[in-house]
C-alpha cells in the first residue's frame, strides 16, 4: 500500500440496532472496541472473523489500527455494524477497495430487522392458542 497522507479515516456502520462508528488510523492492525481489546470485547470465533472479512480482503489487517465506538444490540449485531464501518472506512484510504468489497458484499447494509408487533397477535406473527370448544 502506498504512503497514508490523511491521519485517520472514518465511516459508520449500522445492524440492526447497533450503530458503530470507526476509525482506521495507520498502525500494525491493532483493534479496540469501546475501548476494550477485540478479542475480550468480541468472544465469538465466528463475529471476530465477521469484523475482519474487509481488511483480509484488501490485504490491510497489518497496516491499520481500527478504533471502532458501538451501541445497541448484541454482540453480532454490533460485529456487523463493525465490519460495515470498516468496508466504508476502507474506501476513503483507497477508492479503488470499491472492486474488492463490493462483490464480497461488505459494502450493503443488511435491511433486516425485527418486525412490529400485530394487534390481536401475540407477537409479530404469533397468533393466540385456537381451541374449538
Amino acid at each position: 500500500m502506498a504512503k497514508i497522507a490523511k491521519k485517520d479515516f472514518t465511516g459508520t456502520g449500522r445492524r440492526k440496532s447497533s450503530v458503530a462508528r470507526v476509525i482506521l488510523v495507520p498502525g500494525t492492525g491493532v483493534i479496540t472496541i469501546n475501548g476494550r481489546e477485540f478479542e475480550e470485547y468480541i468472544p465469538n470465533g465466528l463475529s471476530r472473523l465477521d469484523v475482519l472479512q474487509p481488511m483480509v480482503a484488501t490485504e490491510t489487517a497489518t497496516t491499520l489500527d481500527v478504533i471502532a465506538s458501538v451501541d445497541g444490540g448484541g454482540i453480532t449485531g454490533q460485529a456487523g455494524a463493525i465490519r460495515l464501518g470498516i468496508a466504508r472506512a476502507l474506501l476513503k484510504v483507497n477508492p479503488e477497495y470499491r472492486k474488492v468489497l463490493k462483490p464480497l458484499g461488505f459494502l450493503t447494509r443488511d435491511p433486516r430487522a425485527v418486525e412490529r408487533k400485530k394487534p390481536g397477535l401475540k407477537k409479530a406473527r404469533r397468533a393466540p392458542q385456537f381451541s374449538k370448544r
